[in-house]
């Protein structure tokens, strides 16, 4: 196994930020580890990402979505240096003002901050886009089959309904596929967004974590930020800014209502399932503790009549997260 840090040293020294202090940073769900270098004596700082190509990482789809971002005027990180074969970047600080850090401290500013990231998604939807792969019915049903194959397996031992499930999805999502597909970057989240109050209009939020971004419907990063896994939104947010993306894409709304409902569904189940590999196959039980919110987002959607086919599947095989089953899953 190489020796990161020791590459990590090289890579820093061949940039002007060799010479500064180093810090971890709190990381993601990924084998990304992060480090905030600091200049000494000027404040100066930037963000270190190791991402090891040796553990199935790769920065390429990173350096290639934030530039096209910042293209179209959005607020991803500058990419100051770039060492793709090793995995490491050198990217702009965007410090640490997360949604979810200023939302507890400023509670009068979550208006103001859900309405800016609902006016990002506007603004990338209506840019031109990448080629990128389709996130379409065959792959979101098999992220969605991670509720059988962990969240239900973990706690029962068994994927029962899971075939039966992958029979019946597959026509759902295929029914509400968008004629214009939009760059979705998937993990759209309080966690993942910062707050940037000195820039103007759309750059005032920070993006991070988009590098898995894929072809997708318009409803899904906004089902995505509202229906978080991390934080409850207050409902009239999540039917303000519903109403905000529909007014001003001009979409029509009978149809997104559907579709926002269809992939809410669709991004929970796949969300129990992450979970609850992150708790039981990685070690990482503070996952699970977010699991009975990602229920409730489960069944409230699941109560719509676009979902009957699916509906009486899943409320049958998917096991409820009382605090029993949910210790089940952070046991290995």
């Amino acid at each position: 196994m190489p020796d990161r840090n020791a590459l990590a040293e090289t890579f820093l020294s061949g940039t002007d930020w060799a010479t500064t202090d180093r810090a971890p940073l709190a990381g993601d769900a990924s084998n990304r580890r992060y480090e905030r270098l600091t200049r000494p004596g000027t404040g100066q700082t930037a963000v270190l990402m190791d991402a090891p190509p040796e553990r199935g990482e790769d920065v390429r789809p990173f350096l290639r979505i934030a530039r096209h971002l910042k293209k179209i005027g959005l607020s991803a990180p500058r990419i100051l240096a770039e060492d793709p074969v090793h995995g490491f970047l050198l990217i702009e600080d965007l410090g640490d003002a997360l949604f979810a850090r200023v939302i507890p401290e400023r509670p009068d500013l979550e208006p103001v901050l859900y309405e800016a990231a609902t006016d990002v998604l506007l603004k990338l939807h209506k840019a031109p886009m990448p080629d990128l792969d389709p996130y379409d019915a065959a792959r979101m049903t098999d992220m969605a089959a991670l509720a059988f194959s962990k969240y239900r397996q973990g706690i029962v031992g068994d994927n029962t309904g899971e075939d039966l499930f992958r029979e019946k999805f597959p026509g759902i999502l295929s029914r509400i596929e968008p004629a214009d597909p939009v760059l979705i970057q998937r993990d759209y989240h309080a966690e993942n967004l910062l707050w940037l109050p000195d820039r103007q209009g759309v750059a005032r939020v920070g993006l991070l974590d988009f590098q898995d971004a894929m072809s997708g419907h318009p409803a899904y990063d906004l089902v995505s930020l509202l229906q978080d896994a991390r934080r409850d939104v207050p409902d009239a947010i999540q039917s303000g800014m519903k109403d905000r993306y529909i007014e001003g894409s001009g979409i029509d709304r009978a149809a997104f209502d559907i579709a926002y409902t269809c992939l809410g569904v669709q991004r929970n189940l796949r969300i129990l399932g992450v979970f609850a590999r992150l708790g039981k196959d990685y070690g990482k039980p503070h996952y699970v503790d977010l699991i009975p919110r990602v229920w409730r987002y489960l069944l409230s959607g699941l109560q719509h009549p676009a979902l009957a086919s699916v509906a009486l599947i899943l409320n049958d095989a998917l096991p409820q997260p009382t605090a029993e089953n949910l210790q089940k899953l952070r046991m290995p």
